[in-house]
């Protein structure tokens, strides 16, 4: 949100119309994600890209220019042919559509009206989503926590929208969809994820520089200021030490965040699992082998907390990529909370150990 947002006050400050052009859908290999955005102004200005070069990116400038001639919204098919799949460094092509439509930025169109609030939710920490009919896209929905603004143009589509924008939200990506008679697209803009790594140990260092680099919000939290430090954390957004379930139980974690325990300690173990337990938490991973995880969950159970919550923690944690070394295992771990996000749920080693009927 804070590229689009940059690009479209960049664009508003010197006024006129601009053709924005989001992607909203890719088939095959694309090297842009749904929601990136290209802006081309009335007088040349090119802002952003919805690939990282090539052809298409140059059909695209030509295409804005015809919908700034006409004033009308374009819906485009294009293919990543073998020249465009060359450039961009990839095996083969894949297929792109494209939104392009005109903004007047001088008079505050309700699109850029909607970024503008979405930027406010997001600098407060709260997710937003837009909802657009491809066929139609001057109907706009904005889904926020505290409800929705706007409509799509008919009561029951929207009642359907808003369902699947918590959705959307929940794994954090943009996507188009079919709804009823409509196709539809959810862009979705959520503050960063968190990875809250409990234990500042050699284990978590790999961790947190590799959350950082997918885009999470990383916290360490470890009682010893000796090890929790800058020079060995420097990708760590937080440092916090003290008692960590203390800390968990501060920090407000929800659907989307994920907590990794590399601490081999009873005494830390347990409450921070039972603090953690209690929140929304979306994932909670526990560094050790099954014979050491079935101890921690029988000591849970025995307080108190339910099969149903136990069930929640990844232990041994990670896929089953065969990791050895801190970073292996830091690449595994991380590769489960991006494949569980995704809705993807098969390769654990949790489920690798209990087919091969080890403990380890």
């Amino acid at each position: 949100m804070n590229e689009t947002l940059l690009q479209l006050r960049a664009l508003s400050a010197q006024g006129g119309r601009v053709a924005m052009t989001t992607l909203v859908e890719t088939r095959g290999t694309s090297p842009k994600k749904e929601g990136a955005k290209m802006w081309v102004g009335e007088d040349g200005r090119v802002l952003g890209a919805v690939t990282i070069g090539g052809c298409i990116d140059g059909r695209v400038i030509a295409e804005s220019e015809a919908v700034l001639a006409s004033g009308a919204p374009r819906l485009l098919e294009m293919a990543l042919g073998d020249e465009d799949a060359w450039e961009l460094g990839l095996s083969c092509g894949g297929t792109v559509e494209l939104l392009i439509e005109p903004l007047e930025l001088s008079r505050g169109s309700a699109i850029a009206r909607a970024y503008e609030r979405i930027a406010a939710e997001v600098s407060a920490g709260r997710p937003a989503c837009l909802v657009r009919r491809l066929d139609q896209p001057e109907a706009a929905l904005l889904v926020l926590e505290t409800g929705a603004e706007g409509t799509l143009g008919d009561p029951a589509l929207d009642a359907l929208a808003r369902g699947k924008a918590g959705e959307r939200i929940l794994r954090g990506t943009s996507l188009s969809e079919a709804l009823g008679a409509h196709r539809v697209f959810f862009e979705v803009h959520a503050p960063a994820a968190r990875l809250v790594v409990v234990g500042a140990g050699h284990a978590s260092m790999p961790l947190v520089s590799l959350g950082r680099t997918l885009g999470f919000r990383t916290t360490v939290v470890d009682a010893r200021p000796r090890l929790a430090t800058r020079d060995r954390f420097p990708d760590a957004d937080e440092l916090r030490i003290g008692s960590a379930s203390e800390i968990v139980e501060q920090l407000a974690l929800d659907a989307r965040s994920a907590l990794v325990l590399t601490v081999h300690d009873y005494k830390v173990e347990v409450p921070v699992l039972r603090a953690a337990l209690r929140t929304r938490v979306g994932y909670v991973g526990m560094l050790g082998n099954r014979r050491r995880g079935k101890g921690v969950l029988d000591l849970l159970r025995e307080q108190g907390v339910v099969e149903a919550e136990l069930a929640r923690v990844h232990v041994p944690i990670g896929l089953d990529l065969g990791a050895q070394s801190a970073a292996e295992i830091a690449l595994s771990v991380v590769a489960q909370i991006v494949a569980l996000r995704a809705g993807k749920t098969t390769g654990s080693l949790a489920e690798a150990k209990a087919a091969a009927g080890t403990p380890r």
